[in-house]
């Protein structure tokens, strides 16, 4: 759709006369990566993976995201996996942002281009590849899958942001609303990654303050976003990580739509025990 604009790094190096002064900040209860730290210093490499490098924006460890790890795939043509998921309880998300990829789910292949939006569950059989002319970069977000007695697994699901019609938020007039890419009543998901829209002006009008923890990637437009007791400015590029609990509320600043790709744990018990997660 024309209105639909997704922000992909490309990596490089700033010139050695650029300012120092970033947006970066990492605190106890969020962090914001600004898309300028995105750089070709900052990626890695993942085994199996063919003519592909990444950014690994969120990760689980003490002090940071809990539940899930969050990277940004770029790869070449002619790159990809035939063993892209080395943890066989891990269930993944994909969201394509640039470029165009094929992934193959058992016998079905998916040529999945900007918008382009694929749930995988844990233990699913899948490859990737990049056959097209140019570089393709996606997210991947992962999450350890809870299992719950008597409810069953999910299955794949590939869909597109186009495909899917957001759902306005009540009382905002449109201005805020959500594209579900999943039911959220189906108790088979352990988590939900969706796309939030604020148009122009728009905002949340309160201090969110819940149990799910956040990771938001900025796809598209810019904000003043309220993280805990601070406001910071986002852009498209930029990603948020919100520790379970943090306040936050937000500004659309326009002068185009403000777009941003969500995680968040849902639908399962709180653990009792700290060491199992």
């Amino acid at each position: 759709m024309s209105d639909k604009f997704y922000f992909a790094p490309t990596g490089g190096h700033p010139p050695q006369d650029q300012l120092l002064t970033d947006r970066a900040v990492f605190t106890e209860a969020y962090a914001v990566i600004p898309k300028g730290t995105m750089r070709d210093i900052t990626t890695s490499f993942l085994p199996h993976w063919t003519a592909t490098r990444l950014w690994v924006i969120a990760r689980p460890m003490t002090g940071f995201a809990e539940t899930f790890s969050h990277y940004i795939m770029e790869v070449a043509a002619g790159g990809g996996s035939d063993r892209p998921e080395s943890d066989p309880e891990a269930e993944g998300v994909l969201f394509v942002v640039d470029g165009a990829v094929t992934l193959t789910i058992g016998k079905d292949r998916h040529v999945m281009e900007p918008g382009g939006f694929a749930y995988l569950p844990a233990g699913c059989n899948w490859t990737l590849h990049n056959h097209a002319g140019s570089e393709a970069r996606f997210h991947w977000i992962r999450k350890a899958y809870e299992a719950a007695d008597g409810v069953g697994a999910p299955d794949p699901l590939v869909t597109r942001d186009a495909d899917v019609a957001p759902t306005e938020m009540p009382g905002t007039e449109g201005r805020w609303a959500t594209t579900r890419f999943v039911d959220p009543a189906d108790l088979r998901h352990d988590m939900h990654v969706t796309i939030v829209t604020f148009q122009p002006g728009g905002v949340i009008p309160f201090l969110e303050t819940h149990v799910m923890e956040h990771g938001l990637y900025v796809l598209q437009g810019k904000a003043a976003y309220r993280l805990n007791q601070d406001w910071v400015e986002v852009e498209a590029g930029d990603y948020m990580w919100l520790r379970a609990f943090c306040p936050q509320a937000c500004y659309a600043g326009g002068p185009g739509p403000f777009r941003y790709l969500l995680y968040k744990d849902v639908n399962r018990h709180m653990p009792l025990r700290l060491s199992r997660r």
